[in-house]
Order: C-alpha cells, then sequence, then structure tokens
C-alpha cells in the first residue's frame, strides 16, 4: 500500500510548525532533554548482567505510571510476579515494605494492580506466545506499555529459525515487536544483555574507571548491532557494581533517538543521565532531589 501524500504533506507542516506531539517528560529537564516516553515506540534499554537494567527499568515505568496515568504489562522470567510487585510498590512508596504500614502497603497494592499486570511466566514463551498473549491481554485491558525482560530468556521458536537461521531470526522477531508497536500502539520496552566480548572492555589505565567495564553500544547487544539498526530508541543502563562508591549510581546513556522532533537526544559521549539510589534501593535522586517525590509538596497527590 502506498503512503497518502495528504498525510505525508501533514506530518511534514506539523513538523515546520512545531504542532508535533512531543514525548512525555517526568519533569526533570536535564534528564526529559534525552529521554521521553513515546507510545507506539519500540524501545531497546541494554546493559551487562547485574548492573540493575530491570530496576531502572521498573522505576521508569512507576514514574510514568505515577505522572501519566499510563498503564504497563510487565514479562520478565527472571523475576517473580511477587519481587516485580514488591518493587513497584516500594519505588511508589519510597520507602521498603518492612518500615511501611499495612495501610500504606494495602493503598499501594490497590494502586499497582490499576496501573500494572504481570504475567506470571510458569512456561517457556516464545516471542509468538507472548505476542499472542500480550493482544488477549490488551482486548481486555488497555494497557499503553509493555516490558519484556529480557530477551534471552525468551524461547527460540525452532521451526522459524530453521527455516531463515539465527541471524535472520532476531531480524524476524525484532521486526515483529516493532510492528506490534505500531500497529497496536504500544510502547515495547525490550531488555537485552551484551555480548561476552563487550565484557572484556575496560576503561583504559589513565581512565577514573581504570579496569571497570565500559558501558555497552550499539553493536555490543546479543545479535549485534540489527537491534539498533530496528529500534526507535536505546537506551544503555550501566553500573560500576565493583566500585568503592559510585557503585551506587546507575548511568544512562541514550545511544539512538530516532525521532528528535519529538523530543530527546543522544546523550554527549561520556556523559550520561547519573541517578543515584536511593537508600535501600527505593528510588533514585538525581542532582540531589528524589525524582519521584520530590515532584510535589503534597505527596499523597503525587502517590495516588
Amino acid at each position: 500500500m502506498i503512503a497518502e501524500t495528504n498525510r505525508i504533506k501533514n506530518r511534514i507542516f506539523d513538523i515546520k510548525n512545531g504542532k508535533v506531539v512531543e514525548g512525555l517528560k517526568i519533569g526533570v529537564p536535564d534528564i526529559d532533554e534525552y529521554l521521553r516516553y513515546k507510545q507506539g515506540n519500540f524501545s531497546l534499554w541494554i546493559g551487562h548482567a547485574n548492573v540493575g537494567k530491570s530496576s531502572v527499568m521498573i522505576y521508569f515505568l512507576v514514574l510514568w505510571a505515577s505522572l501519566h496515568k499510563l498503564k504497563f504489562l510487565i514479562w520478565s522470567s527472571e523475576n517473580t510476579p511477587d519481587s516485580i510487585v514488591r518493587k513497584i510498590i516500594e519505588f511508589k512508596m519510597g520507602k521498603p515494605i518492612h518500615t511501611a504500614s499495612e495501610e500504606e502497603i494495602n493503598k499501594t497494592i490497590e494502586w499497582c494492580n490499576s496501573f500494572f499486570k504481570v504475567i506470571d511466566v510458569e512456561d517457556l514463551y516464545t516471542y509468538k506466545d507472548l505476542l499472542k498473549e500480550a493482544r488477549a491481554i490488551k482486548d481486555v485491558w488497555n494497557y499503553d506499555g509493555l516490558l519484556i525482560d529480557p530477551y534471552n530468556s525468551l524461547s527460540v521458536d525452532t521451526q522459524v529459525m530453521r527455516g531463515i537461521g539465527s541471524h535472520l531470526y532476531d531480524y524476524q522477531v525484532a521486526s515483529e515487536f516493532r510492528l506490534f508497536a505500531k500497529k497496536d500502539n504500544v510502547t515495547v520496552f525490550l531488555t537485552a544483555h551484551g555480548v561476552t566480548e563487550a565484557l572484556r572492555k575496560i576503561y583504559p589505565k589513565e581512565h577514573e574507571y581504570a579496569g571497570l567495564p565500559q558501558p555497552l553500544g550499539l553493536a555490543s547487544v546479543e545479535g549485534g548491532g540489527k537491534w539498533g539498526n530496528r529500534a526507535d530508541d536505546v537506551v544503555c543502563c550501566h553500573r560500576m557494581t565493583n566500585h568503592p562508591t559510585d557503585w551506587m549510581y546507575s548511568e544512562l546513556h541514550v545511544l539512538k533517538i530516532k525521532e528528535t522532533e519529538t523530543g530527546g537526544r543522544c546523550t554527549p559521549y561520556q556523559e550520561p543521565i547519573r541517578m543515584r539510589m536511593v537508600k535501600n534501593n527505593v528510588g533514585f535522586e538525581f542532582m540531589g532531589q528524589d525524582i519521584l517525590h520530590s515532584k510535589k509538596s503534597n505527596i499523597e497527590e503525587v502517590l495516588f
């Protein structure tokens, strides 16, 4: 089907006249400059194992749910539903469950149930199985975003793989995730690990982080650069897990923003967004301010 000329023309004039709808902000200018929530995008979040990709990703989902009333479906084979819900409600409350009252926990779980659903992963899923279930859930619960965490936990569809090989298989999966995002207007977030070779790339001896692993680049993800080619946005989550003091800082290196006219751009080289973990890992601070709980003076208005 040939694209409609009038639709293309209208889009071009919308860009010219500043009428393009921008991606959603979180209200922190130094983060919003680089990172936005965009409906219907395919967003890839990459990073080494054990750097906290899942926690950072879930934290942003909580931010977007709190500030913009967005709903999210989560498939995470490496975390149980109760551990995911615990993380969501602790981020929401800004405190660990052992210091929260039963009333606070019950109220926050109710909020969580309104904005989050977690798929109970009891069996192996191929990407086709997951997309089929995601579409069925959307028919009865109209969510805005889908988190798939991580890619390498999905079972390989051997029938498809046998016909096209592993390289084209990844392209096929990435393309189908992207089509699902566009056709069903769901923002798809996919987390992925780096290749083994990327673990060997360390900072040089003259660097302040000498000997520690460097953050992943676009071509360092498992499966190679094809994922960056297919994704609308690519973010690398990195943390110096073995550093004596900076281990509590999560870095966000924005590596790709396909449409900058809707907001966001790549972070400058070696100048990532740096967020400091809050005590007990119940949130993040940016430049000394709690990103979620300092947004308004009336915390109850923010929380519920």
